[in-house]
């Protein structure tokens, strides 16, 4: 038999804000809210749930996994470059903090570094 459902957990100080900040980017729905935990899952049912779990140790190194944000799909050039600047600019305002602008360089298209409001990595692209 193999395991074909998953979901992806963040270790985090404060649960119920990192995920708040990742129900509005991805538009997902809270399904459990405690003090230690918080899950939210797409309200349609395709992408995987999100878990959020308390730990007491801080981050302290770069994520070896992050998440990608699908808002260029199919945008090239300045188009491209303004899906991205749009969407930085709403996750801004949760919260989130803008890194790196990675301009397309013939082999890979733009994308723009974030990070949600612990220092978790995440790409817009």
């Amino acid at each position: 038999m193999t395991s074909k459902d998953f979901q992806v957990t963040f270790d985090c100080a404060e649960p119920e804000r990192v995920g708040s900040f990742w129900c509005e980017v991805l538009g997902y729905e809270a399904t459990v809210s405690t003090e230690s935990a918080f899950a939210c899952v797409d309200p349609d049912g395709v992408r995987p749930r999100l878990f959020f779990q308390r730990v007491p140790e801080g981050k302290a190194v770069k994520n070896r996994v992050h998440l990608d944000v699908r808002v260029g799909t199919g945008l090239v050039g300045q188009e491209r470059l303004d899906a991205l600047e749009a969407e930085c600019v709403r996750l801004e305002a949760l919260g989130a903090k803008r890194g790196t602008l990675l301009v397309a360089d013939g082999v890979n298209e733009s994308c723009q570094n974030m990070q949600d409001p612990e220092g978790n990595e995440f790409c817009l692209d």
